[in-house]
This record gives structure tokens, sequence and C-alpha cells, in this order.
């Protein structure tokens, strides 16, 4: 159980905090409600490149790692489909520093073309090392726009295309600035050994002042159901052929997210999963395979993808997908349940020694609309029932649920 207090600035700022004496440091974690699900369709990868724009420095602090650097502070960030996450670790005596940075590049970014131009680079190289050049690292700029019709899921935290960065003009970042990165579109979550009232206190010292933003925000379209099967083959300079399965499933805000999280679980996390044993040890069909979620604010999917060994046709291959999913729903057991469950508490509850991880939990349960989410989620994993199991993979793994990908290996 992760205890925490809410403070809503009059500015619109989300303020949580979360009391632990144990330790002589603080995490100030701020998230900003914005990821690539809020951008336009032809100005993609923008919420990232944010991400890489905010280390440029602002009005008050030019150089926003050297004034962390300089009280032993240590700082990063991460962007997804849903959030772009900013956090500080540091001694408590030095707090007061984190504010201020973070508040002054809140409100006075410095936003030039220089900065622009320098981290435009920055995320082309990076679209080009992770995504374009090497095996398999394209394959969600194929499998999302295979899976969504609709939604700005069907394009990946990095972009649609590099061109999107390339042609990314400093007025379009200034807007997208002003739009997203204000006091009311922000949770601030300060955590460890601070008392409530002084972290109040900080808080609006630093953040109050900040003008809230009452810009509309553009509406996210929804998916619709997907009806029938759809298939993609490609072929590129790989060493094994590959399949990817993306079935629709709930976001995290169904109480149904949990079944299906354990579903994958029971369906291919780790070397005694029902994948792994069948299809890598036993049968000899997949060099390795796995399933996983997406684990989306709105619904997302659930990804089943293999490697195949040589010489095994990919239509042979997916038969046997199909039949390991459909002996999943004749022949569960309640002691796979009943492990899945224990390793999903375990990690969770491991994770959650670490202080920066309950600061980062707390912030993304409050973007969800349900702070306490932290603590619901892991007594909704412990009451999940085989037959709650069964009943979401059924309603989940359907072929007409279903978006193929055969990436195929050139011979």
């Amino acid at each position: 159980m992760i205890t925490y207090q809410e403070h809503l600035l009059s500015n619109g700022l989300t303020l949580i905090t979360h009391n632990d004496k144990s330790t002589p440091l603080v995490v100030i974690n701020l998230l900003y409600n914005v990821g690539s699900r809020n951008e336009h369709p032809e100005k993609t990868g923008f919420a990232h490149l944010f991400e890489h724009l905010m280390f440029g420095g602002s009005r008050n602090v030019p150089d926003y790692d050297k004034s962390l650097q300089q009280v032993g502070a240590e700082n990063n960030a991460f962007t997804n489909c849903d959030i772009t996450n900013y956090y500080i670790i540091l001694s408590a005596d030095n707090i007061e520093t984190a504010l201020w940075v973070e508040s002054d590049r809140m409100q006075f970014l410095n936003l030039d073309l220089k900065s622009l131009e320098n981290q435009k680079n920055v995320v082309i190289e990076e679209f080009k090392q992770r995504y374009l050049n090497v095996p398999y690292g394209d394959f969600w700029l194929k499998l999302r726009p295979l899976a969504y019709n609709t939604h700005p899921y069907q394009w990946a935290t990095i972009g649609k295309e590099i061109s999107h960065i390339e042609n990314a003009s400093l007025e379009d970042v200034k807007n997208f600035h002003e739009l997203y990165y204000s006091p009311n579109n922000a949770t601030l979550t300060i955590a460890g050994n601070i008392e409530t009232e002084v972290a109040i206190a900080l808080a609006e010292k630093w953040f109050g002042n900040i003008p809230t933003n009452l810009r509309e925000k553009p509406a996210i379209p929804q998916e619709t159901i997907q009806t029938t099967p759809r298939f993609l083959e490609v072929e590129e300079n790989v060493p094994l052929d590959a399949i990817y399965k993306a079935y629709h499933m709930p976001g995290r805000k169904s109480e149904k997210y949990v079944i299906a999280d354990l579903l994958s679980d029971s369906l291919g996390q780790g070397k005694s999963s029902r994948l792994y044993q069948h299809l890598v040890k036993e049968k000899q069909v997949f060099n390795n395979i796995n399933a996983y979620i997406t684990g989306s604010a709105d619904p997302g999917l659930l990804v089943i993808s293999g490697k195949l060994n040589p010489e095994i046709p990919l239509s042979i291959a997916e038969k046997y997908i199909e039949e390991e999913i459909e002996l999943l729903k004749n022949t569960l057991q309640e002691s796979e349940v009943q492990k899945v469950i224990n390793q999903a508490q375990s990690s969770t509850y491991f994770s959650e020694t670490e202080l920066l991880n309950r600061a980062i939990n707390l912030s993304i349960a409050n973007s969800l609309g349900n702070t306490n989410l932290v603590n619901e989620e892991i007594i909704r994993i412990g009451e999940v029932k085989r037959k709650d199991i069964l009943s979401v993979s059924h309603e989940i793994l359907r072929p007409e649920n279903c978006s193929t990908l055969y990436y195929k290996a050139k011979k």
C-alpha cells in the first residue's frame, strides 16, 4: 500500500505527496498528459521530440543538466503513447533546486532554431538506429497501422516517419509546448523525506504563479471494433522469419485490464509459459516466442510475437499459435492462474521498493483519473479467478479481433 495525499493548486496543477522517512532522498516526478496519441496525423513524433527539447535550457536555467549535477542529482525522462514523464532524484536538502529547474522550463523553455535543429538531428538519428537499422526494429511501424484504423495509437512514439521530424517548424513546437506544457495538464509528485505541508508550500512557491492554459485540446478519435482479421506480409533483411499477432484488449481504466495482462502472462511470459514450453522446447517450431500487452490508457493490444526456426513455414507456425490459444481456453489450470498472479504481485511489490517507481506509479495512476489505482490494481490482480481469464480469452483471442504480420527473411 502506497500512502499519499493529493492537493490541487489554483492554476490546475495536481500535487501528489508521498512521505518516506527511511531515505535521505526525494523524487520530483513531473508528468505531462501528452503522448503520441495527442499528435496530429501529419505531425507525429512531437511528444518524443519535446522530451529532448525540454533539456535545452530555459530563461533562468541555461544548462539544465549542469544545474542538477552541481547538487548531485540524477534525472531522466521517457515518453510513451499517453504521457511524457520527467524525474529528478536528489538529496532532500536540495529539493528547491529541482523544483526551480522544473518550474522554469515549464514556463520559460528556450525554444529557438538552434535548439530545435540540434534535437531534431538527435531524434532522427535515434529513429534510424533503433527503428530502421536494426533487424525487426520497424515492426511496430508496420504492426500499429495494421491494428489501428482511427486511433492515434496507429503510430509509434518515435513517429510515423522521419520526414515529420525533419519538417517540424519552430512555430509547430511552440504551439505544442503552449498547448500541453501547462500546470493544468500536469501531475507533480513529490516523494521521499519531506513533510506534506512543506511539499505543498514549495509547490505553491515554485509552480503556483504559472498561468493556466485554457486552450481546448483536440479530441482523440476512438477506434471502432475490429470485425475481420487483418494481414500484412513484408520481406526484410533479417536472420529469421518472425510473426506478430496483435489482439485488441481493454485499456488501463477497465477492470478487465489486469485479467488480460494475466492472460498474456499465462500464454507467453518466460520459459515456463505455455507458448515457450510447447512451441520452443517441445515442438521446436520457434527460436523464441512470448506474449505481452502494450499497457496503454485507451484500449491497447495483446501481442504474441515469435521468431521461427529455419525451414518452418509462417503459415504452419501461425497454426501452432492458434492451437495453443484454443488449448488454453480448454485446459487452463488453477495452478497456472495462481502462478501468474503470484508473479505479477511479487513483481509489483519488488518494483515499489524503489522510491522512484512509487513516484512514477502515483503520477501515472493520477493521469488515468484515479490515483488510488496504484493500490487497487494489485488487489484486483489477487482477485482474478480462472473463469475470469477464460472469459476474457474468449473475448480477446478471436481471429476477427486479430491483426497478423508476417515478417519474412529475404532468401
